[in-house]
């Protein structure tokens, strides 16, 4: 299907949405697309295996929105938009699995808060898709549904935890897509698929109806083909929230009317961008020598467009990055009280899946946190780890303010997507892959990846862009400005445009 001479597979939103409101289009028609496109090619063709469940209602719900739109009413800005959405993203119409064999079946009894927006603003839940169990890893493997395949090399991840919505959105499945984020799982995805991805600051965004990993670093964000559409998404997002006492910090927050408005195509003349240059991999090592040379190009396009490039370094990165980590002193006790919650879930806790034996083995990350103290507040590693999170920051900003910095930039993950046969043979592990992500994560500070590049072999590159917490509007200025010099949005060869 053709959008005005554009294929539906890199159509944004507003381009469909011309089409849909001159009636050229129907959202029934859109459902039916992507529909075919899924059929095609996740578990035909090169079988990236990227969704758990389709929506049976999609179908129903696009004819609805269809019959809405022959009487001039326009639910909202995402009318007739089908979206992927992560399957730990509660749905009361479709089973939530968190991507654990243990919950295929259940059936949570509402929405996620992120999901009813959604829907309110005219979206079509379209599928839900992958993630490993509990979203502990960043590569795609679940107990629920197998391995995922990057779009762009089928022989290798395509990053994780929200590795479904990533392959499924490059692969064009949906228009755009969601996932969550503790550590990097929406931005190591976006970063291996070719994609934009969202981390805001922690509190944004309500997490209620979405499993935690470590709660008060967990954050739900946008994936999609462009900065403009993912921000289309972030409005709807963003909001205080009665269910999620975090989410105090979007009055904090003083966020604009939208972020659309942040967005302007010389969004980089002026602005002064840090290098971390200690967040990039050795160019002696075969795995992060392309992503430093894509790097390198990417920079250059910075400069091109306006900015103004600072060489930095944040002393003692590494040290920080583990002094800072709470997924194996934390995550347990969050998880159990999420899962204690609910008295029809089939287990109450980390032990009883770990005990069950009903979990993917490659995932480290979720043995270590079944290892983990069940009251972190009783653990003497609690609280020199979480104080020193607030003094990682406060360094990290102090850099940007010591050199009048808008913005940092590096690469969202220092080696190229990793092959299967490297994971499945323990040369990276969940614990010591060396993704930049953690930066952002353990700081609080919100960032952005956006494609940086393709590697001569056809693997993407995503460039991470950190701001100061709270400075969303930044972000989408600054990802937006280096997208308008060079797009670098490739679609894979894995799934070619119909």
């Amino acid at each position: 299907m053709n959008i005005d001479g554009i294929p539906l597979e890199e159509a944004s939103i507003a381009q469909i949405h011309a089409a849909m409101f001159r009636g050229k289009v129907s959202a029934r028609q859109l459902v039916d697309a992507y529909l075919l496109r899924i059929e095609a090619y996740d578990q035909n063709g090169p079988a990236l295996n990227a969704v758990v469940t389709l929506n049976d209602g999609a179908q129903a719900q696009a004819d609805a929105l269809d019959a809405l739109l022959d009487r001039g009413t326009i639910v909202g800005p995402l009318h007739g938009i089908p979206v992927v959405i992560k399957d730990c993203l509660e749905t009361a119409d479709m089973p939530t699995s968190y991507g654990s064999e243990i919950f295929a079946n259940y059936r949570p009894p509402a929405d996620a808060t992120v999901v009813a927006k959604l829907r309110a603003a005219g979206a079509i839940i379209l599928a839900k898709t992958t993630l490993p169990d509990w979203a502990t890893s960043w590569f795609a493997y679940s107990s629920r549904s197998g391995e995922t395949r990057n779009p762009y090399d089928v022989h290798r991840d395509p990053g994780g935890s929200s590795g479904g919505t990533g392959c499924a959105v490059a692969a064009g499945y949906a228009a755009v897509g969601l996932g969550t984020d503790c550590g990097g799982s929406v931005r190591v995805p976006a970063s291996f698929c070719n994609l934009v991805g969202v981390r805001s600051t922690p509190g944004l965004i309500s997490r209620h109806g979405c499993n935690p990993l470590v709660g008060f670093q967990d954050t739900i964000g946008p994936m999609g083909r462009s900065v403009t559409d993912v921000a289309r998404v972030f409005d709807i997002m963003v909001g205080h929230d009665p269910a999620d006492p975090l989410t105090y910090a979007y009055s904090v927050a003083r966020a604009p009317k939208s972020y659309l408005d942040c967005l302007t195509t010389d969004g980089l003349r002026g602005v002064r961008v840090g290098v971390v240059r200690n967040a990039f991999g050795s160019d002696t090592d075969p795995n992060a020598a392309p992503v430093n040379a894509v790097m390198a190009a990417a920079l250059a396009e910075l400069q091109a467009g306006g900015a103004t490039l600072v060489d930095v370094e944040i002393p003692n990165l590494g040290q920080w990055l583990v002094d800072t980590s709470l997924y194996v002193v934390k995550s347990k006790y969050d998880i159990d009280r999420f899962l204690g919650s609910k008295p029809d879930a089939p287990v109450h806790s980390v032990d009883e899946i770990v005990a069950s034996g009903r979990y993917h083995k490659m995932l480290d990350l979720l043995e270590g946190i079944a290892a983990g103290p069940a009251d972190p507040f009783k653990d003497p590693a609690y609280y020199p780890a979480y104080a020193a999170r607030e003094e990682f920051m406060t360094r990290v900003v102090n850099i940007m303010a010591s050199s009048s910095l808008d913005v940092m930039v590096y690469p969202t993950v220092q080696v190229v997507p990793p092959t299967r046969e490297d994971c499945d043979s323990g040369v990276w592990g969940t614990l010591t892959f060396p993704t930049n992500t953690l930066i952002s994560s353990q700081t609080w500070m919100p960032a952005m990846t956006v494609p940086a590049g393709l590697t001569p072999a056809g693997l993407p590159v995503g460039m991470e862009i950190l701001a100061r917490p709270y400075d969303e509007p930044t972000l989408f200025r600054v990802g937006y400005g280096f997208e308008q010099v060079v797009g670098h949005r490739r679609h894979p060869p894995s799934a070619p445009i119909s």
